[in-house]
Order: structure tokens, then sequence, then C-alpha cells
């Protein structure tokens, strides 16, 4: 069972300038953490710009203990949560735009280093770190390891 989020306030870290991820298990509305099997979701991080292989990609900003996800493609709306390291993972805690709260387990993929990069165009995002690229447009989010 996943930590509840903690309790007053709450100093997360900012998301990594670079970054590969893996989702190892998330909790919704404080149920268990669990994981679809078959389902493989990666966030990838340049920068400012990141890529989720839900289907959603934009901007993030830090507020200094928040981030907050900028949906710019894709699936539509902002998602606010707070980073903090466990080891090599992240544990993200945070609230969707319909108000639901969710917990996820984020695991370093191997492989992440080489070149990086974001790009978009009309109603497309790609972003690449090392070995892994993620594109998103209005249909969906692809995840490719080179």
């Amino acid at each position: 069972m996943p930590e509840p989020e903690p309790a007053g306030e709450v100093r997360g870290v900012p998301v990594p300038e670079r970054g590969a991820w893996l989702r190892r298990g998330i909790s919704r509305d404080g149920g268990p953490l669990v994981e679809d099997p078959g389902t493989e979701v990666v966030w990838l991080q340049a920068g400012s710009y990141y890529a989720d292989s839900r289907g959603f990609a934009g901007t993030t900003t830090f507020d200094g203990s928040r981030v907050r996800f900028h949906h710019l493609t894709g699936e539509p709306g902002d998602d606010t949560g707070t980073l903090r390291r466990d080891g090599e993972n992240l544990v993200e805690w945070g609230t969707n735009p319909d108000g639901s709260t969710f917990l996820e387990i984020w695991t370093p993929l191997p492989g992440a280093d080489g070149a990086t990069g974001s790009w978009s165009g009309p109603d497309h995002h790609a972003v690449r770190v090392g070995r892994h690229v993620v594109h998103v447009d209005s249909r969906a989010g692809t995840y490719w390891r080179l």
C-alpha cells in the first residue's frame, strides 16, 4: 500500500532536467498500488519539455514545492504534483484535472545517455532522451526505444 501524501506543507523536488522514466505503479484516490499487465507508461523529460506515452506532452514548471505538467498536446488539462526522491526512483503525489488524486512510482530507464531534444509542430510533440522517444499527437502517445 503506498504512503499517503504527507500532511502540511510539502517541499517537493523539481523534475530532473533530463530523464527517461518507467512507471512501476499507480495508486488512484488512495487505492492500492497497481500497474496494468502489459502496460508500459514512459515519461521523458528534456529541459522544461516532457512527453508521456499515455498521450499528453508539454512543459513543466516548479513553484518551489509542486510541479505542474502543462498539457500542450494530446489529452487536455494540467496535472499538479509533488515529487520526492526514493533512492533512484521518483515518487509523485498529485491531482488530475478532474480532482481525482494519484500516487505514481517512477524508475529511471537505462539508455538515457546521449542525444536529448524536444520537437513540436501543429498537433504533435516529440521528446527524445538517449535511446528513448515519446511522440504525442491528438490521437495517442507512442513510445519507441532506439
